[in-house]
């Protein structure tokens, strides 16, 4: 955490706030002792991270949508952040294919109109905007994508997320070439308590695993790079504490991804969760050929190991570990405030 105190008393703006990440998010800048000013839609799912942990009444809360960009540019003029994260998105591959609109919508021009809002206003110093590891240009080959790798991507979600990453670099290169910075980040795909998403690995089986329910996987032996969700947030923590300290390398794209070469598969992952709980339930492949999804991505991070100082603190065994044991405080009806602090607690405490 002491690496992180150039946000303490910050105002931060995050865009997103009452989705998964935008929940956790949250929760690390109210650790430590920043002022959140959370802009989101209502919580996109029931339950939701956003209210089974308070957080309504514990951080300033603007009811707002990206693509609402006079709304924005009062927002940002009122609140006057010193930080803003965006991470407001449609953030779900399937539902790129049955709405590809209002995909590039929000995620092409909400990025576009959160950067242009930043125009009006003198205050802030420092922006991370969150993409997504799927913003490459695929080749299912066995190698870790690096910043400076291709953009691209067959869905309309992935499509979307390499379009906002070359929105961030013309509005970088065009408007802010001095201030404030302006960084992307691209993390795997991120594991932990408190996602309820739609068609989602980790909310299905915990579905499943409440109810007994056969568990329906669409591409069990697909591999991702699976993080719990701390790491890349963590990340995008530190890349904000860089801007803020001056560090002019900073104003660029940035890969958090997870250790090792080995990750596992869907199926394995599954099986993860299974174990960590303490029950077992069957699995059942349907394959959906209506959608396409990469069956093999990897990211590169040297770039964030070797100029942030930044590594993954949670390895795939404490990672599930983390989940599940939110999960089962949820299920039994515990604080879920104090269960989240308690995990950022012992995510942030230092090695022995």
């Amino acid at each position: 955490m002491q690496s992180l105190s150039s946000l303490r008393s910050k105002k931060v703006l995050v865009t997103g706030h009452t989705g998964f990440k935008g929940g956790w998010l949250t929760s690390m800048l109210l650790q430590l002792g920043a002022e959140p000013i959370g802009y989101s839609l209502e919580p996109p799912s029931a339950p939701s991270f956003f209210v089974g942990t308070g957080l309504e009444d514990r951080c300033k809360n603007v009811t707002g949508d990206v693509r609402d960009l006079g709304h924005l540019k009062k927002v940002m003029k009122v609140e006057e952040p010193e930080v803003v994260f965006h991470l407001a998105a449609q953030p779900l591959v399937i539902r790129s294919y049955l709405d590809p609109i209002e995909t590039f919508d929000v995620n092409v021009m909400g990025t576009a109109n959160v950067l242009e809002a930043m125009r009006s206003t003198r205050s802030v110093q420092a922006c991370v905007c969150i993409t997504s590891d799927k913003c490459y240009e695929n080749l299912e080959q066995d190698y870790g994508y690096k910043e400076t790798d291709r953009l691209g991507g067959s869905d309309p979600y992935s499509a979307s997320k390499g379009a906002a990453e070359i929105v961030i670099s013309s509005y970088r290169r065009s408007f802010f070439r001095e201030s404030p910075k302006v960084a992307s980040a691209r993390a795997g795909n991120v594991i932990g308590g408190g996602d309820w998403a739609d068609k989602r690995i980790i909310p299905d089986i915990v579905g499943c695993l409440t109810s007994g329910k056969p568990l329906v996987l669409r591409n069990p032996d697909s591999i991702r790079p699976w993080q719990h969700v701390l790491d890349p947030l963590n990340g995008y923590l530190l890349l904000a504490t860089k801007m803020l300290e001056g560090e002019e390398e900073t104003a660029d794209a940035w890969n958090f991804g997870p250790d090792g070469d080995k990750m596992p598969t869907v199926r394995q992952v599954a099986e993860m969760m299974m174990a960590a709980w303490g029950r077992t339930i069957p699995i059942e492949v349907v394959p959906d050929d209506n959608y396409h999804e990469s069956k093999m991505l990897r990211l590169d991070c040297i770039k964030s190991k070797s100029s942030l100082d930044w590594h993954p603190r949670l390895n795939m065994d404490r990672a599930i570990g983390f989940t599940v044991d939110w999960y089962k405080a949820w299920s039994e009806g515990q604080d879920m405030f104090k269960i989240t602090n308690n995990q950022i607690e012992t995510f942030w405490r230092p090695s022995p």
